[in-house]
């Protein structure tokens, strides 16, 4: 469940249009978002435009699930449309809802595109779905609010959840004579610390770019809750407001106390996670659905009793509390109307009923209340931060990258590398993203 941008998605506006025909794009058949659709089970192929980890929890399960399915429903099958990368799933994301072509089950974000998709009754009504199969109340309140729209309607099924926390190395810490920062305040003197012992603060995967564009949201979140991001992506509020100057003032001071390892910009997923689990960086931002690698017996022996982790700190003027910050439920499962018939609902009744116990043996937090099996290579902090997302707060730090129009949200990510590494002033980028905010707002 690695988490990425939707920086292919600019040509979503103009694609829009094409969907404007609430069809199913052949037979001239409207469309319905209900969750109540009659007739007999007439079993078919049917297909899931995706991009997961082919090895990964959720697409095991569901093939073993679609398998089941089959051996009952003779001519049933699940095809997984799949892409190398997420940029290319985006691409064709895109067009397929351009051209009215997208599969019966398709991922997606809570995306000003899904948005719009799902205002045009191309997604059914999850939450009427979830209900109508009696199992809504089996899902974790976060895993469902992590995929509602600005206005609350749920049109995405989970089938991850994870908690996003700072994990760190005891050892180093203590080397540099440092401690567990109680505030966002303190971390950019914590990183010239860390930094002046010789050691990479924070290992980011900067290639990906959500991960440094998820920093930057954390301290608006703080200070402001949900309602800053919500403004800016409404065109009510700018990024030189108080919340978006008090961020990238933030950032520069994380940027010039070296928070980052050199180069970051260029750094990997993998090589990310390898520079803080071979001792070389003291912090890692990264969620829980990374246990298996950073809380069993697969971490390095070095690591294995000094590795620890905080949540994200709040303000010293904190609207939301040290319970709350972002508790991912991935990218999400939508249901298209077009295509969706008595088949498509009982295969997802079957599905939903099945999936909590075996993604269960994942080892892994899922987005049901069903607990994790924990494995016999756990470490003690595994089951601590499975415990965690117990005492979750109400409120759930939303990533930008799912709120923020595509072309902001690129440029966004851009200026942002430039601003840590001291190629821009915060002026400057302020400047520069008011602009940019204000462009897309009135060409939307």
């Amino acid at each position: 469940m690695k988490r990425s941008q939707f920086l292919t998605l600019t040509a979503a506006a103009a694609a829009l249009p094409l969907l404007a025909s609430c069809s199913d794009g052949t037979s001239g058949k409207p469309m319905s978002t209900s969750s109540t659709v009659d007739g007999d089970i007439e079993a078919r192929p049917i297909s899931w435009l995706l991009s997961r980890p082919a090895n990964g929890a959720v697409i095991e399960v569901m093939t073993q699930i679609a398998d089941e399915y089959a051996q009952k429903h003779p001519g049933f099958s699940l095809s997984l449309i799949t892409t190398p990368d997420r940029p290319s799933y985006l691409q064709k994301y895109v067009t397929l809802a351009a051209a009215g072509k997208l599969p019966e089950l398709f991922d997606t974000d809570a995306t000003p595109f899904a948005q719009k998709l799902a205002d045009q009754g191309h997604m059914i009504d999850v939450e009427d779905l979830l209900t109508s199969l009696d199992v809504l109340d089996d899902f974790r309140p976060a895993a469902l609010d992590y995929q509602r729209f600005s206005d609350g309607a749920l049109h995405m099924i989970p089938l991850e959840f994870g908690l996003e926390v700072f994990w760190y190395n005891m050892e180093l810490f203590d080397a540099a004579g440092a401690t567990v920062p109680e505030t966002l305040e303190d971390m950019p003197q914590l990183c010239e610390t860390l930094a002046a012992s010789g050691v990479t603060p924070i290992a980011l995967d900067g290639q990906d770019a959500w991960p440094l564009e998820r920093y930057l949201a954390f301290y608006p979140f703080r200070v402001a809750g949900e309602d800053y991001i919500a403004g800016l992506k409404e065109g009510r509020a700018s990024f030189s407001n108080e919340p978006g100057r008090l961020s990238a003032q933030w950032m520069h001071d994380l940027g010039q106390a070296g928070a980052f390892q050199a180069g970051f910009s260029s750094v990997g997923y993998a090589d990310a996670q390898g520079l803080f689990t071979s001792g070389r960086a003291a912090m890692y931002n990264i969620g829980t659905w990374e246990l298996p690698a950073l809380a069993t017996t697969e971490l390095p022996e070095p690591m294995r009793d000094n590795i620890d982790y905080f949540t994200l700190p709040v303000t010293k003027d904190s609207v939301t509390g040290p319970d709350e910050y972002v508790a991912s439920s991935g990218i999400g499962v939508a249901v298209n109307a077009a295509t969706y018939d008595p088949l498509v609902r009982d295969f997802l009744k079957y599905a939903l009923e099945r999936y909590p116990e075996l993604y269960a043996r994942s080892g892994i937090l899922g987005p049901t209340t069903v607990k994790p099996v924990i494995p016999d290579t756990a470490l003690p902090i595994y089951e601590r931060a499975i415990a965690q997302a117990e005492e979750l707060g109400d409120a759930t730090l939303m990533p930008w990258d799912t709120q923020l129009d595509p072309t902001t949200n690129t440029r966004l990510q851009q200026e942002l590398v430039l601003l840590v590494q001291g190629d821009k002033s915060v002026e400057e980028f302020l400047s520069t993203m008011d602009a940019t905010l204000t462009s897309n707002t009135q060409q939307a």
